[in-house]
C-alpha cells in the first residue's frame, strides 16, 4: 500500500513539474536604428522635378 501511494505521489508531481504555463509568451520587439541624414539630401529630388516641369513649360 505505501508502494502505491509512493508512486501516486511521485506520479501527480511529475504530471506538475512539466505542465505549462497558459500566459502568453513575452516577445521582445527588435531595436531598429535609423541613420541620421542630413537635411540637404532629400531637396534634391523636388529641384530636379522643378527644373524638369519649368523645361517642360519652357520648350511649349
Amino acid at each position: 500500500m505505501k508502494k502505491l501511494v509512493l508512486a501516486a505521489a511521485l506520479a501527480a508531481a511529475a504530471s506538475t513539474a512539466t505542465a505549462g504555463n497558459l500566459a502568453e509568451p513575452v516577445v521582445e520587439a527588435p531595436v531598429i536604428v535609423e541613420e541620421a541624414t542630413s537635411s540637404s539630401s532629400g531637396i534634391w529630388l523636388p529641384l530636379v522635378l522643378l527644373v524638369l516641369v519649368g523645361a517642360a513649360i519652357a520648350s511649349s
